[in-house]
């Protein structure tokens, strides 16, 4: 067979019409500009329809608490009460012991006797006992003096040396002066009753009685604070030594907390237009799925340190921060100091 006779098949080429692909492209693109217009509707909307809510201001509940304390020092006796139990005023809360104020009782009233035993011999005339007496007085108080003095001295170089306080200085300088004070009036009474018993005598000899009377009842009003009471109707939140410890003078012993309850918040002053002393206001508090009515009865600025700073620098100002507080109009069931507290502008 001849090679030039042969017939040469060549594959046809794929046709893509333009057309086609033209109405494809625009198909697309109008799909593509119909979401985009759906989307832009619907922020539209979403921006119409969407409110802002009121501000919300949190605060929480709050109560006045008494520190339970009192001028004697000295050892916790005992306890009458416990860390959540109610009281009302007038109930025995803790009994505190101290020997030393116990004996520094005693030493007044001998000192009250001793001079009214004094007043009394120098109103029946100057003897020779009276004299002896009042020596005797008069050599007690040296004594007790200088007891004092090195009391003081040993203070005043454990003082410097940061071993004791200064409160414990300041009292064995007290206790020193005192002292001091006491071996003078006792030397008055002592030259006195040897000079014989005259009218500056008798009244000297009353003054001392006087005096050693004020040291009986200084002393006695220290041991009032031996059973301390509730001073008002509460709740115990803290107690703070336990039996058998040492407390010192006006050491807190227990919080008694009074049932008084109020709500405080802290709010911009920008929020305040609506809020005044006296104004009534609704808050919301989550733990007890209520909602009640509180009356403002107090509102005061936090100060400097309490600023919102302006978030622009031209066009805006800093706001102060203030503090109000308010008062239930009823008492609320089971409303507790530390609760959350919802204000909602």
């Amino acid at each position: 067979m001849d090679n030039n006779n042969q017939t040469t098949k060549t594959p046809a080429a794929s046709y893509v019409d333009p057309q086609a692909v033209e109405r494809k492209d625009r198909v697309l693109i109008v799909t593509i500009i119909i979401i985009l217009a759906i989307l832009s509707a619907m922020a539209i909307v979403g921006f119409l329809c969407i409110k802002q809510g009121p501000d919300t201001v949190q605060g929480q509940g709050d109560a006045t608490e008494i520190r339970i304390s009192g001028k004697l020092p000295g050892r916790v006796a005992e306890l009458y009460v416990e860390e959540g139990q109610e009281v009302k005023a007038g109930d025995t809360l803790v009994r505190i012991h101290s020997s030393l104020v116990e004996a520094k009782m005693e030493q007044a009233r001998a000192m009250e006797d001793v001079a009214a035993a004094t007043n009394a011999k120098v109103d029946a005339g100057t003897r020779s006992q009276i004299i002896e007496s009042a020596g005797d007085v008069y050599q007690q108080a040296v004594a007790a003096s200088g007891i004092a003095r090195k009391t003081y001295d040993r203070m005043q170089n454990l003082f410097a040396q940061g071993v004791v306080s200064e409160q414990k200085r300041d009292e064995a300088k007290a206790a020193y002066e005192a002292a001091k004070a006491g071996e003078a009036a006792a030397r008055s009474q002592y030259e006195l009753a040897k000079a014989g018993a005259q009218k500056e005598d008798k009244q000297a000899a009353g003054a001392m009685v006087t005096a050693a009377r004020g040291g009986v009842k200084e002393v006695g009003a220290i041991l009032e604070d031996q059973v301390l009471i509730a001073p008002c109707d509460g709740v115990i939140t803290v107690i703070y030594p336990n039996v058998s410890e040492l407390v010192a003078t006006g050491a807190p012993i227990m919080t008694l907390q009074k049932k008084d309850y109020w709500a405080v918040f802290n709010v911009r002053e920008n929020l305040l237009k609506n809020i005044k002393e006296g104004t009534k206001i609704k808050v919301r508090i989550p733990a007890l799925d209520k909602t009640e009515e509180m009356t403002v009865f107090y509102i005061r600025d936090l100060g400097t340190y309490a600023n919102w700073q302006a978030t622009k620098s031209t066009g805006d100002y800093d706001a102060r921060t203030f503090q109000i507080k308010a008062r239930p109009e009823k008492p609320i069931e089971n409303f507790r100091p530390g609760m959350s507290v919802i204000l909602e502008q």
